[in-house]
């Protein structure tokens, strides 16, 4: 079961909509929540970085604003999130490490990280609407990742669809899906594309029988098309799905870098909260 969440905030919409998600889940399930604000320090105060000759007070000058940015953001953060949590008891925690770093560290000690698809940590832009740090956090197999899409909720009630491809990465997403019981005893369909109807009937089959051996009664949904993201996104609607499950489609690094791969447009496409891991 679920038992502990860790949060990153900032001021993006989908950090403000993953910050509400991981209320609602603690509230919900009783799980321990922490709240993180990640200052990124080695690029808010860089003792490394080539200044030109004379150029060390401009530095300085400009590191110190930016640590003092840093400062007020994380606060109004913590503030807002206070505010939003109610009487709800959790944990707060300042980050100083860069984001994908600060977050690998302090999520192995919990057991999801919630983060907004744009949220921009520290001082990185969320290029494509997708932060950069979500693909780092799963090339460097961090904790599984709940990702929320701006003005999206957490449903607690309604169909969760898995999408299953028949690699270790999906295995390995749907068999933590199913231990930290986040279907809730909701309907599971588990979609997935192959050659043909019969092909693709197989591999949803498979699906359903990783998630029966954590007791989770699914419905295979086999899909037809030639483009994976295209069919997921099209079920995710077609079934009114509040939450997707998936792993990091295509996990070699060779796969990972190709712009447009499945996980890359599932993540930046899909409008409801996805629960991924590789």
């Amino acid at each position: 079961m679920l038992r502990s969440i860790l949060v990153a905030l900032d001021d993006t919409p989908g950090a403000v909509a993953a910050r509400d998600a991981a209320i609602a889940l603690a509230r919900a399930t009783g799980a321990k929540l922490t709240a993180a604000v990640v200052l990124d320090r080695p690029h808010t105060q860089d003792g490394h970085e080539a200044v030109p000759l004379g150029a060390g007070a401009f530095k300085a000058h400009r590191d110190a604003a930016l640590t003092e940015q840093a400062e007020r953001e994380a606060e109004a953060a913590l503030a807002d999130c206070a505010a939003a949590a109610g009487g709800l008891s959790y944990e707060t925690v300042r980050l100083e490490d860069a984001p994908e770093p600060a977050l690998v560290k302090a999520g192995a000690t919990h057991d999801l990280i919630v983060l907004g698809r744009d949220c921009t940590l520290g001082r990185e832009q969320a290029d494509g609407g997708v932060a950069p740090v979500i693909e780092a956090l799963l090339r460097d197999g961090a904790r599984p990742l709940l990702v929320v899409p701006p003005g999206a909720s957490l449903a607690l009630k309604g169909p969760v669809l898995a999408a299953y491809d028949g690699s270790a990465p999906a295995r390995e997403a749907f068999h933590l899906f199913a231990l930290l019981g986040l279907a809730g005893g909701q309907p599971v369909r588990v979609a997935a594309l192959g050659a043909g109807r019969d092909d693709a009937l197989r591999l949803a089959n498979e699906g359903v029988a990783i998630l029966a051996t954590r007791g989770i009664a699914a419905e295979p949904l086999p899909l037809t098309g030639r483009d994976v993201a295209e069919a997921v996104l099209a079920a995710v609607g077609a079934t009114g799905a509040r939450m997707m499950v998936m792993g990091a489609f295509g996990g070699s690094s060779l796969i990972r870098m190709l712009v447009g791969s499945t996980t890359d447009v599932l993540l930046r496409d899909c409008p409801v909260p996805i629960f991924i891991a590789r």
